[in-house]
């Protein structure tokens, strides 16, 4: 960090008000209602294609709709946090995601439909607008607990939207489940208006200039460049699992029904927890150690995924460690990117968020060949190698505690 970004993030730190807890309650259930909005329709895609005139050919495209346009809100929406008030662009951002929720409801043609979808995703990424806002408005020595509980929140919402939809359609309809998060997003959104603080960028740069700057971040800041790679990893892993277990579980080998898988998803909220603990760990000085113990916790829970398609346990606690070790790894690198520089920190995330999205992208894609092609077995094999790659890069390119930067270490703030 530069002597005049640490002088920036000093005052932000103990000059300004920091967020009491009830804010940081707030902020992370507002990250998981906006997060969730991208997963409410894969277990609702049967109901929803028929509703708006969609083949068969197309209803892959309304999730690849959804996650186009929150990839694009990454890219374009989230730099406006560096230039803009943060309190006033998450507000906005959040009312467009409400109006695109409710005309995604409305509409009966196929085009308008998607066009609603692209951007119910692109202002989904109001959630991580929320989360460098936190680290912003929190001194150094407690932003990763901080970050940790946001997160905590953010990934609540992403493991809880599938079986939530599941259940929900049964009784209100797919449209009744986007209609209930509409609802939920507005009352937030009006608690959001009354406790949220402002945050103001120092940044004077024009809009065009900050995205430019976004293509040179990944070759500037080694520390963004090594994390987004680690996640990139580990989301891949993540991606692959949790597309394929539920075809395992719904193939002969268990033959479980939609609302069994429904229920077996509900193990990755334990995951959730080690958010917090990780950002604890980190703000104590044990970032390296705990990036080491996340990325070998994935190999150890793909390990056992091996066995997943003759015992479900092993599946179970395949899923459960996975989530640990991934939802561990991102707390971590989030507090270590966003460390460095706190006047483009929506831009070091929006970064982050973009490249290890293309690692899901990537997991996921895979699963369908190898599932089809060579079985279970290798599919598992596979997605080991995720992690194993990301734990091998750690060891060859990430400093030794011993050789960080003083500016960069939890030392810096006791």
């Amino acid at each position: 960090m530069s002597e005049a970004a640490q002088c920036v993030d000093d005052r932000a730190s103990h000059d300004e008000r920091t967020l009491s807890s009830a804010e940081t309650l707030l902020i992370a259930i507002a990250c998981g209602a906006l997060a969730a909005n991208l997963y409410y329709a894969q277990p609702l895609v049967d109901l929803i294609a028929p509703s708006v005139g969609l083949g068969n050919a197309a209803e892959g495209m309304i999730v690849t709709a959804t996650q186009i346009g929150y990839a694009a809100g990454l890219i374009l929406l989230l730099p406006l946090g560096d230039l803009l008030d943060s309190r006033k662009l998450v507000l906005a951002t959040m009312l467009v995601n409400i109006v695109a929720i409710l005309g995604m409801v409305a509409t009966t043609s196929e085009a308008s439909f998607f066009a609603a979808m692209l951007f119910v995703g692109a202002s989904s990424t109001a959630a991580q607008l929320l989360v460098p806002l936190s680290a912003t408005l929190t001194p150094q020595h407690r932003r990763g607990a901080v970050v940790g509980r946001v997160m905590s929140g953010l990934l609540m919402g992403i493991l809880l939207a599938r079986p939530a939809a599941s259940f929900l359609a049964d009784h209100i309809g797919w449209r009744g489940v986007f209609v209930a998060s509409a609802g939920l997003l507005l009352v937030i959104g009006i608690f959001l208006m009354r406790m949220l603080p402002s945050h103001q960028s120092q940044t004077r740069q024009s809009y065009g200039k900050l995205l430019r700057s976004l293509a040179t971040l990944l070759a500037t800041e080694p520390v963004l460049r090594r994390r987004a790679f680690y996640h990139a990893m580990m989301f891949a892993a993540f991606s692959m699992f949790w597309t394929g277990a539920p075809l395992l579980l719904l193939s002969d080998a268990y033959g479980f029904s939609n609302s069994q898988v429904a229920l077996f998803a509900l193990v990755g909220v334990l995951g959730v927890f080690a958010a917090p603990v990780s950002g604890a760990l980190a703000d104590r000085g044990h970032g390296y150690a705990g990036t080491i113990a996340a990325l070998s916790i994935a190999i150890a829970a793909f390990a056992l995924a091996i066995f997943g398609n003759h015992s479900l346990l092993a599946l179970l606690a395949a899923g459960v460690l996975l989530d640990l070790g991934v939802q561990g790894n991102m707390v971590i690198s989030q507090r270590e990117i966003f460390a460095l520089d706190p006047e483009i920190r929506n831009r070091l995330n929006a970064v982050y968020m973009a490249t290890f999205f293309c690692g899901g992208a990537v997991g996921s894609a895979l699963v369908s060949p190898l599932m089809h092609y060579f079985g279970w077995n290798l599919f598992a094999i596979v997605g080991t190698a995720f992690p194993v790659v990301a734990l091998v890069a750690f060891f060859l390119f990430e400093p030794s505690p011993s050789e960080t930067p003083r500016a960069e270490t939890a030392s810096d703030v006791a």
